[in-house]
């Protein structure tokens, strides 16, 4: 039997707020918890439209691997140097990394190569390797740009090789007086006579421009292979029949504008603005035709 005269404890005030902050203290730490994993979560996460460094990237992807120029055929030609190669050729796939290509100035993406040697480097570079074209899609480079740009890259990721010197011209052979030659000339000068004019040369005719069979292919390899030979940015991969029927489907007409003012990621031009309509539409048909 229950003692009658047994004694309850009485709860003090205090104890009672006690209880109770206790008792909300756990619940508002989980609160909070979840609050803040959420905050992080949501700061990782990166706004495509407005985020400027993934701007920056795609830009860098869809950049042209090189440009065509046109040049004086009887200007002096003169060679680019390593900085000047990498910034018109190789930046579009050594600064991004883009098809596998080792980063610029990465030195652990360098370090495997540079023990390979120069020769080597030079070699892949002048003949292609992978899915690098030759001298990088530019065939108008000389081997020793080529060379300088290499140099340029595997330096700044800790290498020490020598740039390659400019090649010395060969010296303008001078005029030879011809065997058995006339002194009337003169014979003519010390008797105080003009000499007879000599009979003029006719110009030579500049040889006929030969029309380039291969144009398409070489303004894709230059300006296109960057991302239609990988499919970079949604762009139809070279001979992917199923991503070009579709487009194959609209007619060449749509096609060619689409390539000469741009579509979606991709830039007027393919990001050249100084290649010709006459190169571009070159350039689809060839895509075109690998995919029939």
């Amino acid at each position: 039997m229950a003692d009658p005269h047994a004694k309850m404890t009485k709860t003090t005030p205090q104890e009672v707020v006690v209880a109770v902050v206790g008792g909300l203290l756990a619940p508002l730490l989980a609160i909070f918890l979840v609050v803040q994993l959420i905050l992080g979560i949501q700061a990782k996460h990166v706004d495509v439209e407005t985020s400027e460094a993934v701007n920056k990237a795609t830009l860098a992807r869809i950049a042209p691997v090189a440009t065509l120029e046109a040049l004086d055929a009887n200007a002096p030609r003169v060679e680019k140097s390593g900085e000047e190669v990498f910034n018109a050729v190789c930046t579009s796939c050594h600064t991004a990394g883009a098809l596998g290509a080792p980063k610029f100035k990465n030195s652990g993406d360098w370090a495997p190569r540079i023990k390979q040697g120069y020769d080597t480097l030079v070699k892949h570079a002048l003949e292609g390797i992978r899915q690098m074209p030759a001298r990088g899609g530019n065939p108008d480079l000389s081997d020793t740009e080529v060379a300088r740009a290499v140099v340029y890259m595997a330096n700044a990721a800790g290498a020490k090789f020598k740039e390659p010197a400019a090649a010395t011209p060969p010296a303008p052979a001078a005029a030879a007086a011809p065997a058995g030659g006339s002194t009337a000339a003169p014979a003519a000068a010390a008797a105080g006579m003009t000499p007879a004019p000599a009979a003029e040369s006719k110009p030579q005719a500049a040889p006929a421009k030969v029309a380039d069979n291969g144009k398409g292919e070489a303004v894709y390899k230059a300006n296109c292979a960057a991302c239609h030979a990988a499919g970079v940015a949604g762009a139809p991969k070279l001979g992917d029949k199923g991503a070009w029927a579709p487009r194959l489907a609209r007619g060449m007409d749509a096609l060619y504008a689409a390539g000469l003012k741009g579509k979606g990621a991709m830039p007027a031009k393919g990001g050249n603005p100084a290649l010709a309509d006459g190169d571009v539409k070159a350039a689809i048909d060839y895509m075109a035709a690998k995919a029939r």
